[in-house]
């Protein structure tokens, strides 16, 4: 597999301050100018105001792009979902999940990798390059719908300008999607099937989860001899899951996909739902992977593939969940970096402190 580091190229800059800034109707425009994308941001964070599902913040950005080494897991049961006090909120979850089985007889409650925070740490080398981790529990689907998706979500919320507190009684499965670039410059973006639960017609980046089950994880192991060697595998999945997923919904093979960068988490105000995005380059042009889609093994989820330029893009954007939303804005805080950049002729990846949005 290629190397998206290499692909984008490999640049270093002094690092930047850290910002925080919410991308929605209610921005600040004082904290958005820390950004070089800010104007763009806010046009897009007031547009969401028409589409309340399509108002969105971001918890991390890495314009730079993170490769697989600077990108760790902290897998814990610390991180897992801390049950509401209210017992009758609580017994709601099983409630509004039997609904969804009477439904749905064949809906399947899967276990889920849940984002708990992250943490940003210098490498002790020369460089200091900065790396992330990424804070993991474990959730299922139903407690997601129970929770994100209750009509009452907004009451398991806490006050607090802490993400992971203020999201400590929700599921959070953390969702990952790609930012796929063809061959002749064009970005892959799929419009949602009708039939899915969230979101439906609505255009979005492929993707979907890493999966425990995938590196065999059922539950928490106790054994702390193994936790370094599982704390790896978790970390490659995050990996795996997004080549994995953007192989099966748009049909293109994985070794045609450069290694994935890692840009940052967006997170959808409605439903507080996270997802972590990253960006990778493809080398079939945009017929080829126009072709390869009608045999795609989860074509199913999706009624069309789009090809379309950054221009174009930026008008679909009007028609996305915000978690989608919020990774086009990473996508645009990352190209803009790189444009800072254009002009070096050596550069090795650059150190770029992250944007830490707490």
């Amino acid at each position: 597999m290629l190397s998206a580091a290499a692909a984008c190229g490999h640049r270093r800059e002094a690092p930047l301050t850290a910002a925080r800034v919410e991308y929605s109707p209610t921005t600040r425009p004082a904290a958005a100018r820390h950004l070089s994308a800010a104007s763009t941001l806010l046009h897009m964070a007031s547009a969401a105001a028409a589409d309340p599902g399509a108002a969105y913040k971001l918890l991390l950005s890495c314009p730079a792009g993170l490769p697989r080494s600077r990108v760790s897991v902290k897998f814990d049961q610390s991180f897992d979902r801390i049950p509401h006090p209210d017992a009758a909120l609580e017994e709601s979850i099983s409630e509004i999940w039997n609904q969804r089985l009477k439904q749905n007889p064949s809906s399947y409650s899967g276990t889920k990798f849940r984002y708990g925070g992250h943490a940003v740490h210098y490498k002790d080398e020369p460089n200091k390059e900065y790396c992330v981790s990424l804070h993991l529990g474990l959730t299922d689907y139903s407690t997601f719908v129970g929770t994100n998706l209750n009509p009452l979500w907004e009451k398991f919320l806490v006050p607090s300008e802490d993400d992971s507190v203020h999201c400590q009684h929700m599921s959070n499965p953390l969702g990952n999607g790609a930012i796929v670039q063809t061959s002749d410059e064009k970005i892959i973006v799929l419009q949602r099937s009708y039939n899915v639960g969230e979101f439906p017609g609505y255009f979005v980046f492929p993707g979907g989860h890493s999966e425990p089950q995938e590196i065999g994880i059922l539950a928490h192991q106790t054994d702390e001899k193994d936790l370094g060697v599982l704390n790896e595998r978790v970390s490659q999945e995050m990996f795996d899951g997004i080549i994995r997923e953007v192989v099966e919904e748009t049909g293109v093979p994985a070794n045609s996909l450069t290694e994935p960068i890692f840009i940052g988490i967006s997170c959808r105000e409605m439903n507080v739902r996270p997802t972590a995005f990253f960006f990778t380059k493809c080398n079939i042009d945009s017929s080829g992977v126009q072709e390869l889609y009608s045999r795609a093994q989860h074509g199913f989820e999706s009624t069309k593939m789009y090809a379309v330029s950054e221009e174009e893009l930026r008008g679909m954007t009007d028609r996305m969940p915000g978690c989608h939303r919020g990774g086009f804005a990473l996508y645009e805080m990352m190209k803009n970096d790189a444009k800072k950049h254009e002009n070096e002729q050596y550069a090795p990846l650059r150190n770029t402190t992250p944007y830490a949005f707490v």
